[in-house]
């Protein structure tokens, strides 16, 4: 994979852009599809110029082996939601190409703004080799590459961007995992998977800290129930039809689309007091939703983390429609 494959190069935001995130340069590390490509989206139509990166590009499918999906594709999304997208073809987990892609951003802009740490791409190393077995019992090479590609790949990232990042007036660090530091108290059903999805929890906190003499804000944030490109072909369906698997998975009926993380991180992203309201803080979809009044495509407020903590554990008469 190689730069000459970007969308745009250009490297100067219109003049006449407007939005709340107008002017600002945006790295959506995770762009590909799901929360990562619709928060590029959501961005853009901000006012923002976005660098997207992911290992799948027209020319290459990733491991994840999903060609349907691009970072070409999603730059085009950027552009054509009213922002700039730059498709940058990138493995976070190969220090070279993530130093190069900080120095091209640092070419074009001078500065990097927010930085969005969506990487992850392990789902096809869930089902039967991990989920139900005990760690012993999880091949190691499965175990480590879960590792690799929820941890590793965030603070390479992190260490190789965030001396540009604090280059900004505000700088903004996102941290995307799955579960809040709350919900993640329980045991997620196997030591490799926790380790992966508490890890950006702690990042985010640790971060947290280290940004704050820069007025800076670093944070994780967990989506719901994804009806991510990838849950909605496990299902079977699609956007359009997606409440037909519920018949499947009862639980399904709380799912959120990828868009509802993307605008409250749109909102938090344009908000000038974020420090102080969510510096080193773990929160979700759903809290993120009420606090900036931002609803999902079809007009829902979905808290899927409040709908598993309350009925699903804890026993609680309610249905998902409840929790919408």
């Amino acid at each position: 994979m190689n730069d000459n494959h970007n969308h745009n190069s250009g490297s100067t935001p219109p003049a006449d852009r407007e939005g709340p995130l107008a002017g600002r340069i945006a790295l959506v590390a995770g762009a590909t599809r799901g929360a990562g490509r619709a928060l590029a989206v959501e961005l853009g139509r901000a006012g923002a110029t976005v660098y997207v990166t992911g290992r799948t590009t027209r020319g290459h499918v990733s491991e994840v082996g999903r060609a349907t999906e691009t970072i070409e594709e999603t730059a085009e999304l950027v552009t054509a939601a009213g922002g700039t997208g730059i498709a940058v073809p990138t493995d976070h987990l190969d220090e070279d190409r993530v130093r190069a892609l900080v120095e091209r951003v640092d070419r074009d802009q001078g500065r990097l703004d927010i930085l969005f740490n969506d990487l992850w791409g392990g789902e096809h190393l869930l089902a039967g080799s991990v989920f139900g077995k005990k760690s012993w019992q999880t091949p190691l090479a499965d175990g480590l590459r879960i590792l690799d590609l929820g941890v590793r790949s965030h603070l390479i990232t992190a260490a190789l961007a965030l001396p540009l990042l604090i280059r900004s007036d505000a700088p903004l660090h996102v941290e995307v995992t799955d579960g809040t530091a709350a919900f993640n108290r329980r045991y997620r059903e196997n030591l490799y998977y926790d380790l992966a999805k508490n890890a950006p929890i702690r990042i985010a906190f640790g971060l947290g800290q280290e940004l704050a003499e820069y007025g800076g804000t670093a944070v994780a944030v967990t989506p719901g129930f994804l009806r991510s490109e990838q849950m909605l072909a496990h299902f079977g369906v699609t956007e359009d039809n997606w409440r037909d698997a519920v018949a499947k998975d009862p639980h399904f009926a709380v799912a959120e689309s990828p868009y509802y993380l993307a605008r409250a991180v749109a909102a938090l992203a344009a908000d000038p007091d974020r420090a102080a309201r969510w510096n080193g803080r773990s929160t979700s979809s759903g809290e993120l939703a009420r606090a900036y009044g931002v609803r999902d495509v079809d007009g829902s407020r979905p808290d899927a983390m409040a709908y598993f903590e309350d009925v699903y554990y804890g026993g609680k008469q309610g249905t998902p429609d409840d929790y919408r």
